[in-house]
């Protein structure tokens, strides 16, 4: 990591300011948020903890999505105060989503008349960039935040971007390693990508030894237990088959640990197999999708994330902020959070004995996770959701006064 972060941002001073713009939109700016799902995944978990933080005299914020059965976070932003539209066919219907969606799209950008539309995946960006031209009237501003790295993308995704990524008025990034993959050619001359990093939004969250107790039997997990947990999707870019190839590792050197995956995905069945065929499905714990995330973080000694791919991804900044060690893979915006020895340890991705070798090494040394919990916790304290979100309303007020 470069040096400390004080701000969710490091563009220059003077071009994240608080001050009221004096543009020609007049309050309330319409603002609609666009993405894919709204499940449990980090990208929509941002929406709801920024939503939560938004500037309400300055900015009136709806939410639209495409898939239908990735509706989890809805109520929860519905009760902030959000209108919600499923552009994909009836909420908490399983299956494809009705390809018609972009035509509802059009027609929802149509009849609210948004000044600014602020994208969160590739795939609605693309039709979004596509679509907002065609519109009667001042075209809505587009502002898109980028939460994954370019190479994560499917071939075709990836052309959809870089055919309409030149019509984004600015772009924001989760962190810096994803800021660089941004093509430059692909830039309006003379743009620039602000990074933000994001915090979690955990006031209140339950901590200390009561917490830790009621997180445990909630999990059956033994008093004593050393227990190492991630949160995450199962799909093959978290890599979860080397964590647990890590975790029979550590079970040679100390046969009381537990590893608890919290999440769910595609790969889920075929993670349980692994457990079985590495002879530790008694030591390991799936236990599917959570809403009650930070109430279970105080179960966990360590948090952990096997990744291949990320961006900046929350369940490390809610770990940290719960006083949490972590073990990470090096890669995408992780190390600029989290500091090798620091607040925890990085490792190589796909590497199960590099992971079990500073699993063991905490298990070990009690004082030493003692003294990076405190170290993450300090850390954490510099991501702040609610100045985030000033500095993504910073980027919405300049792109706005042109």
């Amino acid at each position: 990591m470069s040096g400390p972060l004080s701000r969710p941002t490091d563009r220059p001073a003077d071009e994240l300011t608080d001050e009221p713009t004096t543009g020609p939109v007049e309050a309330p700016v319409r603002v609609l948020w666009l993405a894919k799902g709204l499940g449990r995944g980090g990208a929509e978990q941002l929406l709801l903890n920024c939503a939560r933080h938004a500037d309400r005299s300055r900015y009136r914020i709806e939410v639209a999505y495409v898939l239908p059965w990735k509706d989890a976070l809805a109520p929860a932003l519905t009760e902030a105060g959000v209108t919600v539209h499923c552009l994909g066919g009836t909420p908490g219907t399983p299956g494809r989503a009705d390809p018609r969606w972009p035509l509802r799209l059009r027609r929802l950008l149509a009849e609210r008349r948004y000044h600014l539309v602020h994208t969160h995946m590739p795939v609605p960006a693309a039709a979004a960039r596509v679509l907002a031209p065609t519109l009667a009237g001042p075209a809505p501003r587009l502002v898109h935040t980028e939460h994954n790295v370019w190479e994560r993308y499917r071939p075709a995704t990836r052309w959809a971007n870089a055919l309409t990524y030149r019509r984004n008025d600015a772009v924001i990034a989760v962190s810096h390693a994803v800021a660089r993959t941004v093509p430059p050619g692909r830039r309006r001359p003379g743009e620039w990508v602000t990074v933000v990093h994001h915090g979690p939004d955990l006031a209140g969250a339950p901590g200390g030894p009561a917490a830790r107790a009621a997180a445990r039997a909630e999990l059956g997990l033994p008093d004593g237990a050393f227990v190492v947990g991630t949160v995450g999707n199962l799909t093959p870019k978290k890599d979860q088959a080397t964590l647990l190839a890590a975790h029979a590792a550590l079970l040679r050197r100390h046969p009381g640990a537990r590893l608890v995956l919290i999440g769910t995905g595609p790969l889920e069945d075929r993670l349980r197999a692994r457990a079985g065929e590495l002879g530790i499905e008694d030591a390991v714990l799936l236990t599917g999708s959570r809403p009650d995330v930070p109430e279970l973080l105080p179960a966990l000694d360590v948090f952990t994330l096997s990744s291949r791919q990320e961006g900046l991804p929350v369940a490390l900044m809610e770990a940290m902020t719960s006083g949490l060690p972590s073990v990470v893979t090096r890669v995408g915006g992780m190390p600029e959070v989290l500091d090798d020895g620091e607040q925890g340890f990085l490792v190589p991705p796909g590497d199960p004995a590099a992971l079990a070798d500073a699993f063991a090494r905490l298990a070990e040394a009690p004082e030493l996770r003692t003294r990076l919990a405190a170290a993450a916790r300090e850390r954490a304290e510099r991501f702040d959701v609610a100045g985030a979100q000033r500095a993504v309303e910073a980027v919405y007020a300049r792109v706005l006064r042109h």
